[in-house]
């Protein structure tokens, strides 16, 4: 049994199309935990971890966590690891359309998805982590009603189709896909080998 440490429900329903078959996944909502991991990091990487150390205590259980977010080259790397906390009580079309008016007039709008994916295990005192990225640019406008988050202003590298339009292709190419895919296959790794 792995606990699946996010409380937003899109995230649980896109890792679970990523889950190994076989392998049991709970939610903190399974499994009645409300307590908040401390979300400080300065990078992705430390972000998933931090969450993934945090919950695999409270619940004793193996324990998956994600930390993601979109980055934009002309804006320094903005929003980056506060992806989904600046402007915190703003809706994320309220977020796009902020974004968007910064790139105003730029010509430079290349950003990324980043996707940190982190497992710890507390009886092993196992942590093992993958990270994955997809290269794209900012739309001109918000366009999709697919996904969640900055999908419907993010177009992956090689479309022309904001993540908000590509629905089930986003899940083949997604920055989650690559770092949860990146993850289950460490982990298969390391299970073997023992």
């Amino acid at each position: 049994m792995l606990l699946l440490a996010t409380k937003n429900r899109h995230k649980v329903e896109e890792i679970r199309r990523f889950v190994p078959e076989g392998l049991k996944i709970v939610t903190l909502q399974d499994m009645n935990i409300h307590q908040e991991a401390e979300e400080n990091g300065e990078t992705f990487v430390e972000n998933a971890i931090k969450k993934a150390v945090f919950y695999a205590q409270i619940a004793d259980l193996p324990t998956i966590a994600d930390d993601s977010g979109l980055m934009i080259d002309a804006l320094n790397g903005f929003p980056g690891v506060k992806s989904a906390r600046f402007m915190p009580n703003a809706s994320y079309r309220e977020k796009m359309q902020f974004i968007l008016k910064m790139l105003e007039g730029r010509t430079d709008r290349t950003a990324r998805f980043v996707c940190a994916a982190a497992y710890y295990d507390p009886k092993e005192r196992l942590l093992v982590c993958a990270e994955g990225i997809v290269e794209g640019h900012i739309s001109e406008e918000i366009r999709g009603t697919f996904g969640f988050g900055y999908d419907p202003i993010f177009i992956p590298e090689g479309f022309h189709e904001t993540f908000g339009e590509l629905n089930e292709v986003k899940h083949t190419i997604s920055h989650r896909y690559r770092a949860f895919s990146k993850l289950f296959s460490l982990l298969n790794a390391i299970i073997l080998a023992k």
